[in-house]
């Protein structure tokens, strides 16, 4: 299948992305490379072969969650750019 001027044009739209006219053949081949290697790997004979979601056989392995007591509050808090009843202060992240 090949990438036609009209989709990668489709596609930048879709992203949000304004390219130019001279950017639209450097797109198109480098989609063209990714579907090539997607055929690719989707050729490859993976019959007798198990499914696996990672490369070794831990499954949600994580540190124990324990609490710690730094002790010297007031020393961290100093090296905060703004602070607001013992806790940092940042600036909203969201609105």
């Amino acid at each position: 299948m090949q990438i036609s001027k009209e989709e990668v044009m489709h596609i930048a739209k879709l992203a949000c992305l304004n390219i130019s006219d001279d950017e639209i053949e450097s797109y198109r081949n480098n989609l063209q490379e990714i579907l090539d290697f997607a055929k690719t790997v989707d050729s490859v004979n993976t019959e007798g072969v198990g499914e696996t979601i990672g490369t070794n056989e831990n499954y949600n392995v994580f540190r124990k969650d324990e609490v710690i007591d730094y002790g010297d509050k007031e020393g961290l808090l100093k090296n905060a750019p703004s602070q607001d009843e013992g806790m940092f202060r940042i600036p909203k992240v969201l609105n």
